[in-house]
């Protein structure tokens, strides 16, 4: 039987619609990531071609303490940024989910920093924690105490950019932990506390059991973003002090287009890459073995 015209346009017009989302997944995503991996075994500054020397930035990676220290900030910033964006967004969702009137305009301010540029965020807030002139060390030394250097303290700068990251991102966090709260069945809730139960019991024994899926999707998600920090440092430390703040994305930005070591700011990132992976994995063996039973 032969295919009308009409037939065979019907099966070509799927392709159509999907072929420029396909191809630019194939030029803006997998060729710079095969390319990057190329790249990691070269020198390269730019100019000129790529010279190949196989494992050498990888074994310059590994032999160098200023890269091991570099990781280690990444994952303090990870551990600060990780939980206190989930205390943070859960603790914002359980108080915005109630039924009052003008609910939706503290959700939408809540919501508000997470849509505003972080560079911005990062000018604003070097402001507000200046030495001099910065509105929360005036506030410290109103009540007598001595304001610390927030930015160019080497023990404080990268927890303060935590922190801050922290601030910006717990509205997008809260909206997700809102969702999980408003699908559970306000019916077992209700027998809680006609059995007595009071608000901190229902929460621990209830509410979060019932929202351990929601759980673990934030904390999946928050650990992905907590590796992508790099808007904040650039506009608030730029890295310093003395590396202080620097962190694996930052090193990659500063490796390529500072120093122009493309090579070496490869093979940094495909470091990057292989830790977000295991953790990933980790996570969804922890999804498989734990958190899917408990459902």
């Amino acid at each position: 039987m032969r295919h009308t015209p009409f037939r065979w346009y019907s099966r070509l017009t799927p392709w159509v619609f999907v072929l420029p989302t396909v191809i630019g997944l194939l030029i803006f995503k997998l060729l710079p990531i095969v390319s990057a991996l190329y790249l990691s075994f070269t020198e390269w500054s730019l100019i000129g071609s790529p010279l190949f020397v196989k494992l050498g930035n990888y074994a310059e990676l590994l032999s160098s303490e200023a890269f091991i220290r570099i990781v280690r900030n990444t994952i303090q910033f990870s551990v600060v940024y990780v939980i206190g964006s989930m205390v943070v967004g859960l603790a914002l969702a359980v108080l915005i989910n109630v039924q009052i009137r003008g609910i939706a305009f503290f959700r939408a301010a809540i919501y508000l920093p997470v849509v505003t540029s972080a560079v911005a965020v990062g000018i604003i807030w070097n402001w507000m924690l200046g030495p001099t002139y910065g509105v929360i060390n005036n506030l410290i030394e109103a009540v007598g105490l001595t304001p610390p250097y927030w930015l160019a303290d080497m023990k404080l700068a990268l927890n303060t950019v935590a922190i801050v990251q922290v601030w910006k991102m717990s509205g997008y966090y809260m909206i997700i932990f809102l969702a999980g709260l408003q699908n559970i069945n306000s019916d077992v809730l209700d027998s809680a506390r006609v059995d007595g139960a009071s608000s901190l019991q229902s929460f621990f024994r209830i509410t979060l059991p019932m929202m351990i899926s929601t759980l673990f999707f934030v904390l999946t998600i928050t650990i992905i973003d907590s590796f992508k920090n790099f808007e904040l440092i650039y506009a608030m430390t730029k890295g310093g002090p003395q590396n202080a703040s620097n962190t694996l994305v930052y090193d990659v930005y500063l490796n390529a287009f500072v120093y122009y070591r493309i090579g070496y700011a490869s093979a940094i990132a495909y470091v990057l890459f292989f830790i977000v992976g295991l953790m990933t994995i980790f996570n969804f063996y922890i999804r498989r073995h734990f958190v899917e039973s408990m459902d």
